[in-house]
């Protein structure tokens, strides 16, 4: 640990020490006092020579430069395989089976449905993603075990060990976590993942903005996306998180709503180069959609119709992670009464509103107005999408201690319910 005691102003004769020169000028007059007690005679900008070619860093940094590239010339001779796969690394680049790998996993998972929580889910993509990509740096803020965030290949960085591992046990310290991430990220060569629990990103908040503003490749992780967490109770069941995140600039937010979309949403963050991720997951096991190809190509695009009727629906349903399964119901419920109904789910509001006018209009027609949207988090966000005629089933406020499937009928998110708010605007 490195403890730096300093004074605030430090030579300012009548402001040092105090919050006057934090955040303004120190005037002319007191500018003049601090030269005089500083011993500095010289003018504002005028630095003598002797100094400046003391602290300038030109030559040394050319020379370094000069002798690490020679250095790094002659490793890429005696070992051209290494030197190219650093160089690959180095530049963000992905290996040249990524695409292939990525996506046989994604169809293979289609293929082959499982009701599972979308945090095992998220486990399996990071088993089959880690072993193409060995840039890969996980962690988690004393969560591992919660947020399974670990693989088969996964090893601690230990203090006491030179070199290896490829696993960060931050400890908890949410905070500490993502801004490493961010200067893992900012280095280069590696892709940098952590993971807590949804509500402590709380705590983090700061470095996920900057890894927003910085475009850096961090992925955020988290995991217990909702009162479908259950008995912890309202202090750790996320209400406005999600929103949250969806609200900061430049970062993409994913919740998937089974092993098939997560999938994907990991896909989709390791391959954007201008930007972090989020990637939200369920504690709750959930069922996995049927999909056609053309459906499954869809997904990437943050939003797609997973379910519709001929011709031109009379309501829209949209909903993402855990609420998609209990719209698609609720879909049924409503086409069997002769309704027209489609579901849309909508994984990244934030990827979707990047997809050209034409895109967005054939998932969202502007002409049909009667729009319900599901999400077991805060209701304000989804207006925007379903309009003054539109409904929300969502969060109004905070959740309660009970299990899952209780709490879950307690504020409304039941096919009852949803076919009920439907009917209103029908």
């Amino acid at each position: 640990m490195i403890i730096c005691k300093t004074i605030i102003g430090f030579g300012s004769p009548n402001k040092s020490g105090s919050h006057d020169c934090h955040g303004a000028p120190l005037g002319d007059e007191e500018i003049a006092l601090t030269r005089k007690a500083l011993g500095w005679e010289y003018g504002p900008f005028e630095i003598p020579a002797e100094y400046y070619a003391e602290w300038s860093a030109k030559e040394k940094g050319a020379a370094a430069e000069k002798s690490w590239e020679e250095k790094f010339a002659a490793y890429a001779k005696a070992y051209p395989e290494l030197a190219a796969e650093f160089t690959r690394r180095v530049n963000g680049e992905l290996p040249a089976n990524w695409a292939v790998e990525s996506k046989a996993f994604i169809e293979k998972l289609q293929a082959n449905p499982a009701s599972i929580a979308s945090r095992k889910a998220s486990q399996n993509a990071i088993e089959a993603y880690a072993h193409v990509l060995p840039e890969f740096l996980g962690g988690s803020a004393d969560l591992a075990s919660s947020n399974l965030t670990l693989w088969s290949g996964s090893k601690p960085i230990r203090a006491q060990e030179n070199v290896g591992g490829n696993y960060i046990n931050y400890g908890v310290r949410e905070f500490g976590m993502s801004a490493i991430m961010n200067g893992i990220a900012l280095h280069g060569g590696f892709i940098p993942y952590g993971a807590t629990f949804l509500m402590f990103y709380e705590y983090a908040h700061n470095a996920v903005r900057m890894a927003a503003l910085m475009k850096q490749r961090s992925l955020f992780v988290y995991t217990h996306d909702s009162i479908g967490l259950g008995e912890d109770g309202p202090t750790h069941q996320p209400v406005e998180q999600t929103t949250s995140l969806r609200l900061i600039p430049n970062l993409e937010t994913w919740r998937p709503c089974d092993q098939v979309e997560s999938a994907i949403a990991w896909q989709q963050a390791v391959e954007r180069q201008d930007g972090p991720s989020a990637l939200i997951f369920t504690r709750q096991n959930l069922a996995q959609m049927d999909r056609t190809s053309a459906q499954l190509d869809m997904v990437k695009r943050g939003a797609y119709v997973l379910k519709d009727c001929d011709g031109t629906p009379e309501l829209i349903f949209i909903a993402t992670g855990s609420e998609v399964e209990l719209v698609v119901k609720a879909a049924d419920v409503l086409s069997a009464e002769g309704k027209k109904v489609r579901v849309v789910s909508m994984p990244s509001t934030n990827r979707f509103d990047k997809q050209d006018a034409a895109y967005r209009e054939s998932v969202l027609p502007a002409a049909v107005t009667k729009r319900v949207a599901i999400e077991a988090g805060i209701a304000d966000f989804w207006y925007k999408y379903v309009g003054f005629e539109g409904r929300v089933v969502g969060m109004h406020g905070f959740g309660e201690s009970a299990p899952a499937d209780q709490l879950f009928k307690l504020f409304g998110f039941t096919v009852d319910n949803v076919v009920a708010t439907a009917k209103e605007i029908l």
